[in-house]
């Protein structure tokens, strides 16, 4: 498998970090990853303030062997919950909602929601703080724990390309029970599908339109949608799951993917696609204070509210979670508004079920992005090696 790995030796020194470990790390990912034949292929970036050190790309985008280029489309999935949760923070300092808001002020469909299979009344509101932090009592088939996930399933909730329009998907949701009620446990769920819907009735125009006009074009994010432009269907990876028996199969072909189709429903919980490039510059925005090259989305005290812990008391996941299926570990990990945070080294982060992820440390001002395309994303360690690989070429004593 061939690699392909720059990194720009004066650019490192010059940010306190070692290109030679650096570099050591891509090479490692790869061969533990990819030659192995665990991956299909890699996209690595990494940056220090706002500089970028390291870029690679190993392995095929295609099953036919054609090599990863460097602006390879991915199938983003869960990483397109930061999106719409800075999305949805557009509209708070508009002063369009609050987050302390009931749901039903926006999706009047929620009136009547039940808590459990025997129907028991909320002993709360669901609010829209409640969507952002996953806190809402909703949940994704893809849990397999409780009658209630069974039902989503049955439902296809979780399906990235719904049958439904954004109206009959909020009816769908309203019918079925939550899990437990708002604000009292951490469950990932389909929560920030629903909160696209209310960005969409808010702002009076769809999510991929509003996210194409307030953020992409204002961070000149050229690559990044919901739907797979014809032009641009040759640079679209092909995915590949893991079998039962251990071994890598094919789940979507690039060039005839579903991201191709027309959609009825646009995923604010998991329906973009991107490259390492265009997230890298929404991260850059995040580590900016929500400012990138002279464009302010939000405000630095919305980013930072963003990325401190939400969670109710202060919790961890390890003590507030029932979620077996997540993008996160749980001890020592809060969450945020739209991703997760480490309640140690304050680094926010999030991941999607194709084995994406990216994370952002404001202390070190430092950025990385992993893309592949495995489902599901929970079987290597491989974010943990990343992110601990590049931490460990921080060099000792720099001041910044």
């Amino acid at each position: 498998m061939q690699a392909k790995t720059w990194t720009d030796e004066a650019a490192a020194q010059a940010a306190g970090m070692d290109a030679a470990r650096l570099h050591a790390l891509a090479d490692g990912l790869h061969q533990n990853y990819v030659a192995s034949g665990k991956l299909p292929h890699l996209r690595l970036l990494i940056s220090r303030d706002e500089k970028p050190l390291l870029n690679h790309v190993s392995g095929a985008a295609r099953a036919t062997g054609e090599p990863l280029r460097n602006d390879a489309l991915f199938r983003i999935a869960s990483m397109t919950k930061p999106v719409t949760s800075a999305a949805f923070m557009m509209l708070v300092e508009q002063g369009l909602v609050a987050l302390q808001d009931p749901v039903t002020d926006v999706l009047p469909e929620f009136s009547a929601l039940t808590v459990g299979m025997d129907r028991q009344p909320l002993r709360r509101p669901m609010r829209m703080i409640d969507l952002l932090r996953h806190t809402s009592g909703l949940t994704y088939g893809l849990q397999r724990q409780t009658p209630i996930d069974a039902l989503y399933r049955e439902q296809g909730l979780d399906e990235f390309h719904q049958k439904r329009g954004p109206g009959e998907f909020i009816e769908a949701v309203a019918r079925l029970p939550l899990e437990f009620s708002p604000g009292e446990r951490w469950n990932y769920s389909i929560s920030t599908d629903v909160l696209g819907v209310i960005v969409e009735r808010l702002s009076g125009t769809d999510l991929g339109s509003f996210l194409a006009d307030r953020i992409f074009a204002p961070l000149d994010m050229t690559d990044t949608f919901f739907r797979l432009p014809d032009d641009r269907a040759g640079r679209m990876t092909d995915a590949w799951q893991l079998g039962s028996d251990g071994r890598l199969s094919l789940y979507e072909r690039g060039e005839r993917s579903s991201w191709r189709r027309n959609l009825r429903l646009r995923s604010g919980g998991g329906g973009l696609l991107s490259t390492a490039e265009d997230y890298h510059r929404f991260a850059l925005m995040l580590l900016r204070g929500g400012e990138l090259d002279g464009v302010r989305l939000l405000r630095p005290e919305t980013i930072a509210m963003m990325h401190a812990n939400q969670l109710p008391g202060g919790a961890d996941l390890a003590s507030l979670s029932s979620s077996m299926f997540s993008e996160a570990d749980y001890a020592d990990v809060g969450f945020g508004l739209g991703f997760a945070t480490d309640l140690v080294t304050q680094e926010f982060f999030w991941g999607g079920v194709f084995s994406t992820f990216f994370f952002v440390h404001p202390r070190e001002r430092i950025i990385g992005l992993l893309m592949t395309q495995h489902f599901p994303s929970n079987v290597y360690p491989l974010r943990r090696a990343f992110r601990d690989g590049i931490k460990a070429a921080i060099l000792k004593g720099y001041a910044g």
